[in-house]
């Protein structure tokens, strides 16, 4: 049988959220060795991973959210990249609404392996429907740093927003990001489950966004943080010393580029709405997400070893800021920007994200 049909036969209950990113991440190699397709250019190298874990579900619904199988997608190519690549950019379409019943079977193919930079191409699939498409691009650290620029920290422009206030003080960042939802949990009508993988909190921006809401959406800013749930690890039985070990030398880098790529579609099109003081709307759904990785190495990792004690056997996390913003919106469509920020405020990456936004749904016979 197929494995891309095999899926179809497994229990869903079998399939489970586990709070730690690494374990969310979790992938099954589906095939022992790398298959070659042949093609008309010559032999294709494909490889096939089949996800473990149930996506996080926005709002209790049955759609999945989107960075698990953006974020995972990115996971499944670094498996099939050589020690010291990682990833530092990914373009990705979402075609069809993620399911929560079935795992994901990822194909990854070989486009280009290079000295200095490797590309592969991952379709994502459930039942054998591509869900969604990517290119993701991996590179060396080169070890240079003849010029560089980037805007001015967040740190230092939000200063007295985040002065004085622990981020594991600030509320956490509601699973949908809307005034509605939040009555309804507030309300206690509905109990909403713990977000997976990443703890991520919302820095209250509503006295500074309140003039520009419809006078000026594109100054509209919304600031989260973020840090990671769990060890980097998947072994439960490595020392700290082991794992420290295993940081600096850079085995989990992939993983924490992924667990920024995670964070970065977290409430992401829900501040548009907000920016432009729309309450009410019909439909909302990604349809392109790009993020390049800026930094790699030490800005990249997230483990904060100088806070973490000697002969400890915990272990202390950074905590990272997201800047979000909408530049651009209309013709049903919105565009969601944001730059993610490390503790020092070094830029390390950004987002660039495409969406569908309709205030009012068009009909079959309409033009779509």
């Amino acid at each position: 049988m197929s494995p891309l049909r095999e899926i179809s036969d497994r229990d869903p209950e079998e399939l489970t959220s586990p709070p730690s990113f690494v374990h969310l991440m979790a992938l099954e190699r589906l095939e022992d060795t790398a298959v070659s397709h042949a093609s008309a250019l010559g032999p294709e190298k494909i490889e096939t991973f089949r996800s473990l874990a149930t996506p996080f579900p926005p709002g209790e619904g049955t759609r999945s959210f989107g960075g698990h199988v953006y974020a995972q997608s990115a996971y499944a190519a670094s498996k099939t990249v050589g020690k010291g690549f990682v990833v530092h950019d990914m373009t990705g379409t979402f075609i069809l609404a993620g399911r929560l019943d079935v795992p994901y079977v990822y194909t990854v193919r070989h486009v280009r392996d290079g000295f200095m930079y490797c590309t592969r191409s991952v379709d994502a699939r459930q039942d054998g429907k591509i869900m969604f498409s990517c290119l993701c691009s991996f590179k060396r650290d080169e070890n240079q740093q003849t010029f560089q620029h980037q805007p001015l920290p967040v740190q230092k422009r939000y200063q007295s927003l985040l002065a004085g206030k622990r981020p594991e003080d600030q509320p956490v960042s509601p699973s949908v990001d809307a005034d509605w939802w939040i009555d309804v949990v507030q309300q206690g009508n509905i109990a909403e489950r713990e977000f997976p993988g990443l703890d991520v909190r919302k820095v209250d921006m509503e006295n500074y966004n309140n003039k520009f809401i419809q006078e000026d959406p594109g100054k509209y800013r919304q600031l989260t943080q973020y840090r990671l749930k769990g060890l980097p690890d998947e072994d439960p039985n490595i020392t700290v010393s082991q794992m420290k070990e295993k940081d600096r030398a850079g085995d989990y880098d992939n993983l924490y580029a992924c667990a920024h790529m995670y964070s970065s579609d977290r409430n992401s099109l829900l501040l548009i709405p907000r920016s432009l003081g729309i309450k009410n709307w019909a439909e909302m759904a990604s349809l392109t997400l790009t993020v390049i990785i800026h930094q790699h190495g030490d800005a990249l990792r997230m483990i904060d070893w100088e806070a973490t004690p000697e002969q400890s056997s915990d272990v202390a996390m950074k905590w990272f800021i997201q800047e979000g913003w909408s530049p651009r919106s209309g013709e049903n469509r919105a565009v969601h920007e944001s730059h993610l920020w490390g503790p020092g405020g070094t830029l390390i990456a950004t987002s660039l994200q495409d969406s569908l936004l309709r205030l009012r749904k068009i009909g079959r016979s309409g033009n779509l």
